[in-house]
């Protein structure tokens, strides 16, 4: 039996040969035996050797391979066969039971857990089962996968404007789950908002802020700085977060005005506390200018808390004395301890036609002779306006045919003058400027026209004749006397006489033309006939003479006596509007006998004259100075002998004037005007005639009874637009006197339609043109822009600033005008204005078309709205300007009228014309002006309004 000695080791050895001998003594047998030694469990796995602690990056991927490990079993079979396990791994890991390796399981975070410690177990196969475990430590490595995440979202900081550079603002925060360099975090400011040139903060490592750069509240009165944190990792992460950095307003800053100067340019007839400009002032401090004041210094002008600066309500403007000012307008920014800037404000006062022509230094009368062409003499006129409202233009308003005045004011004879048909001419001259509405004064010039010695004497009779009783001659016996006049004046008038031949019984008078005899006639014994040629010759240079003949019968038988008027010549008068049959005076001829009966009738002017049996001479009609006031009237006396003899005698009647009041062309105005039309916006011009010569000029108009909403203009007839405001839809009636220089006058009645029209209706459009250009195109302009709307166009107004910027009335050299008007259709309605700006809008193309027509190419067409209660407000507050600009309501009726009426006579010896007259032809005009004129009153009108027009603020016309 082979038995074991010692305990048996399968792990040891696994078999024995063991050699096995037998002998008997003797011999000796051997044999070899092999034992195999079975494996019983006697042996527990055992790990290879294990790294105390294994690395894995948190973003290991599940599956990925952590470790291999590695047990061993000394037995053999089934109880060598080791399984592994895991115990404690939480789920994170697994291991494979065959091969030992270990791999992930789950999602890692190493910010979550950063170390997993468990055992790992492997067992055999063996029973009973053996098994053996190891400790594993595994350590999670982190990875970059967190970004720095900032203590707010929003960091708010305020820092005064005036804080140095280097002043700390706020300090940011940002940690980061990571750690390591992934967990360092540097920071970083990405954006600034407003930027700027260079960055206004900075930042450091601890996330603290500062000033880089000087602040200025003006500028930026708030950041937004976007500041981010970033980790150190590789690629790094960057959180982020918004710090508002609130910049604190420090009082450094003075008020700007939008311009260091302001040119203003307004017409002199500006409304007293009218609008002239609107300041506009910025501060770039907190709050702006709300605090702040102005301050003026100016007896003629003032500005409100607002800006606007104001014609003061007791001030107003005239060009002709003063054309400029410069003002100086402070800004202040604070009540206390404020800062302040300074604009100047140069106002330039625009002319307006309110001067009337003046004549300087008029020689009156003039003499000319009577035989004198071509130039005379030059009249000199002045205008205290400039421009066109002082450019003068001369017109002779009588005797158009003889005399021209030309623009230089040189008088012109164009005419054949002859003294002896007029040697006085009484020419109305009127100056006139260009304005719009002209203005203008008239004179007379008395022109004498100088005899020349162009005409010959005339003999009152062809031929004389007389018939004497020879025995009644006595020497020095007058026989008749001869009488010629001659029709030039002075020597060439003065006339002598002579026979052409002597005769021996007759001498002749040289100065007288008495014929008398040199001898009594007592040696006549029959009947004698003495025929002689009288020569009548004047004391001209060279003389100029005619003749007559002289019959002288000489009777021995007695005759009778000749018919004769007492006097050649009767002188009556009467005054004018005289009844009918007033007596003028009585002619008488004489016969030398009573026996003989004369009659007497009138040869002239037998419509207006009567002579009764008695020479009894009365009117027919009432008479009238102003129509005529010389007459010449020839009266014959017949005899009743047979043949009856005749004779001639001449009434020279003078009617002499009486006051008579003056009378309107017409006794009732009517005229219609918008509710918006402006101050001094003219309505319609009344005229009145004076009956009595010359005076017309001299008539002063009035209102009966003072009014608020329309004045006139005392000396040319002028009414305007005081205010009208709230009178839309209203008839205004007053009675318009005209009143002469004695103090007689007449009324006329003056209704005036006013018309609704609100500021929403007002239209505006601007022009790239000058305003003086556009006014003077005012009506062409109208034209155009009635063709293209089919609308009627009524301007208000020009200006040279929108009425949005409540900027003053025109300036000349503006290159901008702004129109306004109106426009209705046929029936008087009035278009809303914003059915007129869509047309306008539509019609673009047209509109630009037509005004280029007028005003060239080039031009440029601006629509202004002006909706809203905003502008509704503003549009009422509109001046006329007036700027001018110059500027203009439609015209319904434009016509100027003059009457001058000069009638001159001259009593003329003639026996073939005895009367001349003269009238100068009379103009009946009544014109209603509605284009926006600008024209301004006399001291007197000035009176009239100050105590009760209601001031309002107003921007622009003209403001035209």
């Amino acid at each position: 039996m082979l038995k074991t000695r010692a305990r048996l080791d399968y792990e040891t050895q696994k078999n024995y040969t063991v050699q096995l001998s037998i002998t008997d003594g003797t011999n000796r047998d051997t044999a070899i035996v092999h034992v195999e030694v079975l494996d019983i469990n006697d042996n527990s796995p055992e790990f290879a050797p294990i790294a105390s602690s294994i690395g894995i990056p948190e973003d290991a991927e599940i599956g990925d391979n952590v470790t291999s490990i590695l047990a061993t079993d000394a037995d053999a079979g089934l109880n060598a066969e080791v399984r592994y396990s895991l115990e404690g791994s939480a789920g994170m890991f697994s291991v494979n039971p065959d091969t030992g390796l270990i791999t992930v399981a789950a999602a890692l975070d190493r910010e979550t857990q950063s170390k997993y410690n468990f055992r790992v177990v492997a067992q055999d196969q063996g029973r009973p089962v053996l098994s053996a475990e190891a400790s594993l430590i595994i350590t999670i490595t982190d990875v970059n996968d967190n970004v720095p995440i900032f203590s707010k979202q929003q960091y708010e900081a305020i820092v005064w404007e005036n804080a140095t550079i280097g002043t700390d603002v706020i300090g940011v925060n940002a940690t980061d789950k990571d750690e390591g360099l992934n967990a360092i975090v540097s920071y970083h400011i990405s954006k600034q908002e407003p930027p700027s040139p260079a960055a206004a903060f900075t930042i450091d490592t601890t996330g603290s802020i500062s000033l880089a750069q000087k602040l200025d509240y003006s500028k930026a009165k708030r950041y937004t700085l976007e500041v981010e944190g970033r980790d150190g990792g590789s690629p790094s992460l960057t959180g982020s977060t918004v710090v508002i950095v609130w910049v604190q307003d420090v009082n450094d800053k003075a008020p700007e005005f939008s311009q260091d100067q302001y040119d203003v340019a307004v017409y002199e007839n500006i409304a007293p506390g009218s609008a002239l400009v609107s300041l506009e002032v910025t501060d770039e401090d907190e709050g702006g200018f709300s605090n702040g004041h102005f301050l003026l210094t100016s007896d003629v002008f003032s500005i409100n808390s607002q800006g606007v600066i104001h014609l003061q309500s007791h001030a107003s403007l005239d060009r002709e004395t003063r054309d400029n000012y410069i003002i100086q307008v402070v800004a202040v920014d604070q009540p206390v301890d404020g800062l302040s800037s300074t604009a100047q404000i140069n106002i330039t006062v625009l002319d307006v036609n309110d001067n009337n022509p003046q004549f300087i230094d008029l020689e009156n009368p003039q003499m000319i002779p009577e035989d004198q062409t071509g130039e005379v003499y030059h009249i000199q006129v002045s205008d205290a306006d400039i421009e066109e409202n002082g450019m003068v233009t001369l017109t002779p308003y009588s005797y158009n045919e003889l005399f021209t005045i030309s623009m230089e004011g040189t008088l012109t004879v164009t005419g054949n003058l002859d003294r002896e048909t007029q040697d006085v001419y009484e020419l109305v001259i009127v100056a006139t400027d260009h304005g719009e509405p002209s203005r203008n004064n008239v004179t007379t010039l008395t022109i004498i026209i100088t005899d020349v010695n162009d005409n010959d004497p005339i003999f009152t009779e062809e031929l004389y004749s007389a018939r004497v009783l020879a025995k009644d001659v006595k020497k020095g016996d007058v026989v008749l006397t001869v009488s010629a006049t001659d029709l030039d004046a002075g020597n060439n008038s003065l006339i002598s006489y002579r026979f052409s031949s002597e005769p021996d019984l007759l001498d002749l008078h040289p100065d007288t033309g008495v014929i008398t005899w040199t001898r009594d006639l007592t040696d006549i014994a029959e009947d004698t006939e003495l025929e002689l040629t009288v020569i009548a010759e004047d004391h001209g240079s060279p003389p100029r003479n005619s003749t007559a003949k002289v019959l002288i019968e000489i009777t021995v038988a007695s005759l009778t006596v000749d018919l004769a008027f007492e006097n050649s010549t009767y002188h009556f008068s009467v005054k004018e509007n005289e009844p009918v049959e007033t007596e003028l005076g009585v002619v008488k001829a004489i016969t030398g006998s009573q026996l003989v009966q004369v009659t007497y009738k009138l040869t002239s002017h037998t419509d207006l004259f009567s002579v009764d049996e008695s020479g009894t001479i009365k009117t027919l009609q009432s008479l009238d100075k102003e129509e005529q006031e010389w007459y010449f009237i020839k009266v014959q006396a017949t005899d009743s002998r047979t043949p009856p003899s005749t004779a001639m005698t001449t009434v020279v009647l003078q009617v002499e004037d009486v006051n008579e009041p003056p009378v309107f062309n017409s006794e009732k105005y009517e005229a219609e005007v918008f509710s918006v039309a402006p101050f001094r916006f003219p309505v319609v011009a009344v005229k009145a005639t004076d009956p009595d010569v010359g005076d017309t000029e001299e008539l002063q108009y009035s209102l009966e009874e003072s009014s608020s909403l329309l004045a006139v203009e005392s000396s040319s007839g002028q009414v305007y637009v005081m205010d009208l405001t709230g009178m839309g839809g209203k008839v205004i009636k007053v009675q318009v006197k005209a009143t002469d220089r004695h103090g007689l006058f007449t009324t006329a009645e003056l209704q005036v339609t006013v018309k609704n029209s609100g500021s929403d209706n007002i239209v505006v459009i601007a022009l790239n043109q000058p305003v003086h250009t556009v006014q003077e195109k005012i009506l062409e302009t109208q034209n155009s822009l009635e063709k293209v709307l089919g609308w009627s166009v009524n301007i208000l107004s020009l200006r040279v600033e929108s009425v949005n910027e409540m900027r003053s009335l025109l300036r000349e050299t503006t290159a901008k005008t702004y129109i306004s008007f109106i426009a209705t259709d046929k029936d008087g309605t009035i278009i809303s204005a914003k059915e007129v700006n869509e047309k306008l809008r539509s019609e673009q193309g047209s509109v630009k078309v037509e005004l280029e027509n007028v005003f060239g190419p080039g031009l440029e067409v601006e629509q202004e709205l002006e909706g809203g209660s905003g502008s509704s407000q503003q549009s009422n507050e509109v001046v006329v300007i007036a700027l001018a600009v110059l500027l203009a309501l439609s015209l319904v009726g434009l016509v100027v009228l003059v009457v001058v009426t000069v009638i001159k006579f001259k009593m003329m010896t003639d026996t073939d014309s005895d009367k001349e007259s003269f009238n100068i032809g009379k103009r009946d005009m009544s014109d209603i002006f509605t284009n926006e004129v600008v024209f301004t009153e006399t001291q007197e009108d000035q009176g009239s309004y100050k105590g009760s027009r209601k001031t309002s603020e107003v921007s622009a016309m003209a403001a035209f």
